[in-house]
């Protein structure tokens, strides 16, 4: 049994994707500890993403949410709503805090006075779309956070991969599966290349320099 926020010492050497209950997750879902930066729970199983940003991850992190904003500025009258390291749960089964969360069009979730401060899966509908920024935990991110995010049926998966400089797209099938697209679905054909030729910019410029090349592209699509 994993220990718990109460009876743990913090280190880096902490196990990942450990055999838990919900319970078990609950204690650090509710534990206002900054040392956590990231939590997962699926199916009995949980992630417990500790230390702080590097930053590689914090540059990447927001050019992707100056991406988005970007993007709708080119498509006006496109209603979204951006809730990027939120926690989502589905209570008793699956929980997830992703990097990027976009929801599109209505419906989407706002707090209200006395609920838990989380999104609750079973009230609102799932994203349109999450991400994940993969810095250093790459290799979880197109494993086990990939079938956590089809189990919940989010129709649209991005993984950036800092250090590769490039960007998976993957589209949720009828099949309960992902299959990689060239093009996002939903951001109506954005080509994923040209993520990965802003992600690059970063090589020459800064995180704002690299979103305002972006939006000169998309002027011309």
């Amino acid at each position: 049994m994993i220990s718990t926020p109460k009876s743990r010492h913090l280190t880096s050497a902490i196990p990942k994707w450990q055999p838990a209950t919900w319970e078990d997750y609950l204690a650090y879902a509710d534990d206002p500890n900054p040392e956590i930066v990231g939590l997962f729970f699926n199916q009995g199983y949980l992630f417990v993403q500790m230390g702080n940003e590097g930053i590689n991850h914090a540059a990447v992190n927001e050019l992707f949410t100056m991406l988005f904003a970007f993007w709708f500025v080119a498509k006006p009258g496109q209603i979204f709503h951006s809730l990027g390291g939120c926690l989502m749960e589905k209570p008793n089964t699956q929980a997830a805090s992703p990097d990027l969360v976009l929801y599109l069009g209505e419906n989407y979730p706002i707090w209200r006075e006395g609920e838990r401060r989380y999104l609750n899966l079973n009230q609102w509908r799932v994203p349109d779309l999450v991400g994940e920024v993969g810095d250093t935990t790459i290799a979880t991110d197109l494993d086990e956070k990939k079938q956590l995010y089809a189990a919940l049926q989010i129709p649209e998966y991005w993984v950036v991969d800092v250090k590769s400089e490039r960007v998976l797209a993957f589209r949720l099938q009828d099949d309960g599966k992902y299959q990689q697209y060239e093009y996002s679905v939903a951001l109506e054909g954005l080509p994923i290349s040209l993520l990965e030729q802003a992600l690059s910019q970063l090589k020459q410029g800064t995180n704002g320099s690299a979103a305002i090349w972006f939006a000169q592209q998309i002027a011309n699509l």
